[in-house]
């Protein structure tokens, strides 16, 4: 019988032990539960040895992610998300050893499988929060310290990174199941064309998001108009783009079909929101109060603070100005202003203000104009210059001569 404790170089401390007094006593109690004063020390050994370990086990880990992250918030973080996964496995450790201990060393092929998939569950569950959350932070850092790279290449960056760790664990379970890998991936080129077909869709979609991103048409946070859908980018994904409409409806557009449409960005634009108005003026107006006022109008825009001129500067980027395209037009930058008498319509003289904002945010842009329309009014007011509304004018015949002239 003590030829089970030989492996494990035991059989002298299991003779000290069965010759105690305690075990004496103990044994014969133990005997009917399949139990013995050995197994149960040798059980209770393991539990503390598991403590002792779990202990290390965190020290260690708390010390890695000191040095991988640079704050110790995040550290915290990381360590409470992981720590009811890691408890739980210890505790499937515990119940495997007491299973081992109790069958007297003895291993079940069945038993072994249920517990081998097992600690692959929680292991890879721990490696993917573990490398989840130290890859983001440290992938926000080097955004940060390089503002070049998008939002967009970090999250779909997190989410292949995410997606690996997945299939790595997958192929642990099915080998701690049994599986023959070997047999699966030569049967991948048999049935390689059923999963492309399967998954073109999905393939269409990722090749889409890396057509958005190398395309940088537009990023997280942009509003942009996309068919019928307006909104701002919420998440440039693997699969989807996600809008948030203005009336707040989440709208998901998948990537293959958003990389092939046409996608008008407002937001992509660095100087000038277009102001345009046509004012009309009474036909009774003199053509010299049109004149002085019209040049009234471009004198006060052009000394306006809010709207752009041919001398506003702005800040350019000179790593993409070596791109042989006009530098306005790549940066988004307008500095037309035009103010004219423009058209003699069937109601009104129309004077066309065209002209753009300095800033591209809608509460400024909205400001600038509305300081800008009370000021037209002004200059036409102080021109004696009224404001033409649609309107038909009749001319009655008078019968009286007509009956008089036949």
């Amino acid at each position: 019988r003590l030829n089970k404790y030989a492996k494990y170089n035991l059989i002298g401390t299991v003779i000290k032990i069965n010759s105690t007094d305690l075990a004496a006593k103990i044994n014969p109690l133990l005997e009917e539960y399949g139990l013995n004063v050995v197994k149960m020390s040798i059980i209770l050994f393991l539990f503390f040895v598991i403590y002792i370990l779990r202990k290390i086990f965190y020290i260690l880990i708390e010390s890695y992610l000191m040095k991988a992250i640079s704050f110790r918030k995040y550290c915290t973080s990381v360590i409470n998300k992981i720590q009811k996964p890691i408890d739980v496995l210890i505790i499937v450790i515990n119940m495997n050893m007491i299973m081992y201990v109790y069958s007297d060393f003895m291993t079940h092929e069945d038993v072994s499988k249920i517990f081998n998939v097992t600690y692959g569950i929680f292991i890879t569950y721990i490696a993917y929060k573990i490398a989840n959350v130290v890859a983001s932070i440290k992938i926000e850092e080097i955004a940060s310290e390089n503002k070049k790279i998008k939002n967009e290449v970090i999250n779909v960056s997190i989410k292949i990174l995410n997606f690996l760790i997945l299939i790595i664990g997958l192929l642990i379970l099915l080998h701690f199941a049994g599986v023959n890998l070997t047999a699966i991936l030569s049967g991948l080129g048999i049935g390689g064309l059923a999963v492309a077909l399967a998954a073109k869709d999905s393939l269409a979609n990722f090749f889409g998001t890396l057509s958005i991103l190398l395309s940088d048409v537009f990023s997280q946070g942009d509003w942009i108009v996309v068919g019928n859908q307006e909104g701002v980018v919420v998440e440039i994904g693997l699969r989807v783009t996600t809008i948030r409409t203005f009336d707040n409806a989440l709208v998901a557009i998948p990537n293959a079909i958003l990389a092939n449409q046409d996608v008008k960005n407002w937001t992509k634009r660095m100087l000038g929101r277009r102001i345009k108005m046509n004012i009309g003026i009474k036909y009774s107006a003199k053509s010299q109060d049109i004149k002085n006022a019209v040049n009234q109008i471009r004198t006060m825009l052009h000394a306006h603070p809010g709207i752009t001129t041919q001398e506003t500067e702005y800040a350019c980027d000179i790593g993409k100005g070596m791109k042989l395209v006009s530098m306005d037009d790549l940066q988004g930058v307008k500095k037309d202003l035009l103010v004219y008498m423009d058209e003699f319509t069937s109601s009104n003289i129309s004077i066309l203000v065209y002209c753009f904002t300095k800033s591209t945010n809608w509460t400024e842009w909205l400001n600038v104009k509305e300081d800008v329309m009370h000021q037209i009014m002004r200059i036409l007011e102080e021109n004696s210059l009224e404001f033409a509304l649609p309107a038909m004018s009749i001319y009655q015949e008078d019968k009286a001569k007509t009956g008089a002239t036949s």
